[in-house]
């Protein structure tokens, strides 16, 4: 029996198929620590009968904790309750051959981006610079210099524990030659150092991105080259979400002065609420 059938069958044992119906899908494993999304309108207090159980039916979870809707704060980081087992919120990730430490309650992280961790790192040719705004606790940046052959990945994040993170995952894949670890604002170490040298720019960071795509265009090597731009979109009822996620975009590149991109590619990457969509456009300047 699969995981997720595993899981679907605990929490109606447990809760019920009503609520299993709105819980099973938003249970996350990271390491040895399972997480559940707390869904609206149920207590915290509810979910520890169901993750007594999981800590019983999957021998390798040590920790589980339940999570609230959304995230935070500059940092994005959600807000976590211990429900059962070890109290312990750090951790060892395994994603794409890459080992990473990790604390859930002090660095965002999300298991559903393991697909998109992969498919930019595919996209990424031999010799590319890369810069990463956005980086967490090097994800995106550790993979890619695993899986590809840039020259450089100049990974940045604000958050002082995730950088203290980014630098232990460097030490632990043994990419220290190729990703360079810097702590502070995107924005102002693209304006100060980072400055027409990439091949390639990295925004997964929905909230800000399109903001902060004046920078990005900065970046790039004679203002040429890809940028990778993740957003969150909302359609009405029978809108095209892409269509809309475009024209954002386009609108964005056309008020600092760029009239002509090439979309290379548009995903969703998941749903984050009803009729919201995380998307990426894979665009190009040439």
């Amino acid at each position: 029996m699969s995981r997720g059938k595993i899981l679907r069958k605990l929490a109606s044992e447990v809760l019920g198929e009503e609520v299993a119906k709105r819980l099973w899908g938003r249970i996350e494993f990271i390491g040895d620590i399972a997480l559940i999304r707390i869904p609206p309108g149920v207590e915290y207090t509810e979910l520890i009968p169901l993750a007594e159980r999981i800590l019983r039916e999957f021998k390798y979870v040590k920790s589980v904790w339940g999570g609230y809707p959304g995230v935070r704060g500059e940092y994005r980081l959600r807000e976590y309750v211990h429900l059962a087992g070890e109290k312990r919120s750090e951790t060892l990730y395994k994603e794409h051959g890459c080992l990473f430490k990790i604390d859930i309650t002090k660095v965002y992280v999300s298991p559903v981006l393991g697909f998109e961790h992969r498919r930019i790192a595919e996209l990424v040719r031999p010799g590319e610079t890369v810069i990463n705004m956005y980086a967490g606790a090097g994800f995106f940046s550790i993979i890619i210099a695993k899986l590809a052959k840039p020259a450089r990945v100049y990974s940045i994040d604000i958050n002082p524990d995730a950088y203290r993170y980014m630098v232990e995952n460097i030490r632990l894949n043994k990419v220290g030659h190729i990703v360079e670890p810097i702590l502070g604002d995107a924005a102002k170490v693209v304006e100060e150092r980072l400055y027409n040298i990439a091949d390639r720019v990295l925004m997964p960071y929905p909230d800000i991105a399109l903001q902060h795509l004046p920078y990005a265009v900065k970046a790039l090597k004679d203002g040429r080259g890809v940028i990778h731009i993740y957003l969150h979109v909302k359609a009405l009822k029978g809108e095209d979400y892409f269509a809309k996620a475009v024209r954002m975009v386009e609108e964005r590149f056309k008020e600092i002065g760029i009239g002509k991109i090439k979309v290379l590619n548009k995903r969703v990457v998941r749903m984050v609420a009803p009729r919201v969509y995380q998307i990426v456009l894979d665009t190009e300047i040439a």
